[in-house]
């Protein structure tokens, strides 16, 4: 590459090579991870730090909700003393930053990309916020989690409400004086409802449709029986949703304290106050569906399914196990409320916990459906040589975690390094 300083007449020079990998999260270092054994030159476009999302998007108490045995990052799996435990915030990062040493990846921190687009000799200009670039192929491993999601109503609330989204909350310390009102039922929201309850601050909390699980069932982690019934081997096209489960709600459980269920029939017994989905704000009172049972009946439906499912692999397998039995409620709601007075709720502050929007504007190429999400099979487009990795149920249930992006990472190697070999309708 010339090193002639541009001027105004003469063109900038650009930079080029063979593959441009845009996030440096896990995802991005574990396709650097494969490019380097392969020997093809790349670049890691990351916009911030390559563990910004771990260090400064998570709680305090935040653990892993997969067991350390799930860390099975290329060339790096977990090899602590706890397996079947779950790592802390603190030893995720101490994990990652060795597992960001091992790669040693061509990592460009601080670098925005603004534009994906066809060049016009062949391959792709990636527009970034320290200048262009071109590759032969780009790898979008940037996630799907990119937008907080916040709802228009919270800008109608009073100024005296202090609000966030489940990104930036840290600990129940951190937030004025006051009940705290968290707004969904995911993982987020139960277990920062769950951090809030256990800090012993009042909670209401606005029940969604998100399912839960068991964290143990008949003598093991639900995660290891259903390893071995090779649930996170099945491919996105053989799941009763197929395309579908990647708009599904992750089901509610913790690693906290060594793992246990997260019960929120079992809070409201304690005092938590349980709603139905928030849908409103007006003349000064939260106004709520009147889902509750509805929502807290399903999620428990959702649990007793995947233990009958084990069940049923017991005895299909002749397995010597505990005896399991059905979830029965703890408590059950009276009557549905659907109408709470903010002024006299005591509620001083609200976390939004109702998950991100992707937001893939800057790619300029026809690849997307009418939601914005990458039409793709198994991370491959219909744009020779784009290709996405890291998302959701890109190819199975581990494709965006610990568990399941390095045989994703490899496969997309290889259509890298022999793409006539594989496009969208072969892979």
């Amino acid at each position: 590459m010339s090193t002639q300083t541009p001027t105004a007449t003469s063109p900038v020079p650009e930079e080029h090579f063979s593959v441009a990998i845009v996030g440096g999260g896990q995802a991005g270092l574990s396709m650097s991870y494969y490019l380097k054994e392969r020997g093809v030159d790349h670049v890691v476009l990351e916009k911030r730090s390559v563990t910004h999302a771990w260090r400064e998007q998570r709680w305090d108490a935040f653990s892993l909700v997969t067991p350390n045995w799930q860390c099975a990052l290329p060339g790096y799996p977990y090899r602590g003393d706890d397996p079947h435990g779950f790592m802390k915030k603190d030893e995720i990062i101490a994990w990652l930053d060795g597992f960001v040493r091992h790669v040693d990846a061509p990592v460009r921190e601080g670098v925005s990309v603004t534009r994906v687009a066809r060049r016009p000799t062949g391959g792709f200009v990636v527009q970034t916020s320290a200048g262009a670039l071109s590759a032969d192929q780009v790898v979008v491993a940037s996630g799907g989690y990119h937008t907080p999601i916040m709802p228009r109503m919270a800008e109608r609330l009073p100024a005296s409400i202090v609000q966030m989204q489940s990104s930036e909350y840290r600990n129940a310390n951190a937030l004025p004086a006051g009940a705290v009102l968290v707004v969904g039922s995911g993982q987020s929201g139960a277990q920062i409802a769950e951090d809030l309850h256990l800090s012993g601050r009042k909670v209401v909390l606005a029940v969604g449709e998100a399912p839960r699980c068991a964290r143990f069932y008949r003598g093991r982690d639900v995660v290891d029986w259903l390893a071995d019934m090779k649930y996170y081997d099945m491919p996105v096209e053989e799941h009763p949703l197929r395309e579908g489960v990647r708009d599904n709600t992750n089901h509610y459980v913790t690693g906290r304290d060594g793992g246990r269920d997260i019960d929120l029939r079992k809070f409201a017994s304690e005092g938590m106050e349980l709603y139905g989905a928030l849908d409103d704000y007006v003349d000064g009172a939260l106004r709520f569906k009147s889902n509750l049972g509805a929502n807290l009946d399903s999620a428990d439906d959702t649990y007793n399914r995947i233990n009958a499912s084990i069940d049923r692999f017991i005895v299909q397998n002749g397995i010597d196990a505990p005896p399991g039995e059905p979830y029965r409620a703890v408590w059950t709601p009276q009557h549905e409320r659907s109408v709470l007075d903010l002024a006299s709720s005591g509620i001083g502050s609200i976390v939004w916990c109702i998950g991100f929007r992707p937001d893939f504007s800057w790619i300029d190429l026809p690849i997307f459906n009418g939601r914005g999400y990458p039409g793709h099979t198994r991370g491959v487009t219909t744009q020779p040589g784009l290709y996405f990795l890291g998302l959701p149920w890109l190819h199975t249930w581990g494709s965006g975690r610990f568990s399941g992006v390095a045989r994703d990472a490899a496969y997309l190697a290889d259509c890298i390094c022999a793409p006539a070999r594989f496009d969208a309708r072969a892979a």
